[in-house]
């Protein structure tokens, strides 16, 4: 056996082989390839824009949560506010009413202090024509002498 031959054939083999390979086996293998890499850019493009938009989407909930708390501070601001209003209000109402009630009873006590005084005039006028009838030893007429006990009631 001639190992020049054999090489020879082998490499006649080999280079059939490699045509085939290269005419048969390597475009659709290398398509394939081509696209698989084509889809993994592309995945890799649609992770970088996912990454923006979540990154745009996590700036959007902290405004909208910023823009909540400011308004959950007015509100309870606005609260406050109208607690101290309300507080207030029913002070003011407090002291009118309380004034109010100092009026009427002012009025009141004065009422009954005129009505005392008066029932005291009565009944000094009374012991007044008492005291004359017995200075008198006789009885004077109440009736005849009214004019008189009012003018004296009223020095009282």
């Amino acid at each position: 056996m001639n190992i020049n031959m054999t090489f020879f054939g082998q490499m006649i083999t080999f280079a059939i082989l490699i045509w085939f390979t290269m005419k048969f086996i390597w475009p659709p293998l290398n398509k394939a390839i081509e696209e698989r890499q084509q889809k993994i850019a592309q995945g890799l493009a649609n992770a970088e824009g996912a990454e923006v938009l979540i990154q745009q989407a996590r700036a959007q909930a902290d405004e909208i949560v910023r823009e909540a708390r400011v308004k959950a501070n007015e509100v309870v601001e606005q609260a406050h506010s109208r607690a101290n209003q309300i507080v207030d209000q029913a002070k003011t109402d407090a002291m009118v009413e309380g004034t109010r009630l100092k009026a009427l009873a002012d009025a009141e006590i004065a009422a009954a202090a005129d009505r005392a005084r008066e029932d005291l005039r009565k009944q000094v006028s009374a012991l007044a024509v008492t005291g004359a009838e017995k200075l008198l030893k006789r009885e004077i007429d109440a009736n005849a002498h009214k004019a008189l006990l009012d003018e004296l009631a009223a020095e009282i």
